[in-house]
């Protein structure tokens, strides 16, 4: 297997892996505004969005393979 089909493979499972944190992050931070915790859930929110914006990364790395 040369270089670019074990970027592929690595980049997907990173992208897959991403995807399904930023849901359990979400339902996170949810809980946290529902226990009153909203500074907290704010923050989990803004780290939401960072790893949104570090997948966009992964997939346009996976795009230009």
């Amino acid at each position: 297997m040369d270089i670019i089909e074990k970027a592929r493979i690595r980049l997907e499972h990173w992208i897959t892996h991403n995807d399904h944190h930023q849901e359990e992050y979400e339902m996170f931070a949810d809980q946290l505004e529902e226990a009153g915790k909203n500074e907290s859930a704010g923050q989990v929110r803004l780290m939401i969005e960072l790893t949104s914006k570090s997948t966009d990364c992964l997939r346009n790395a996976l795009k230009a393979l």
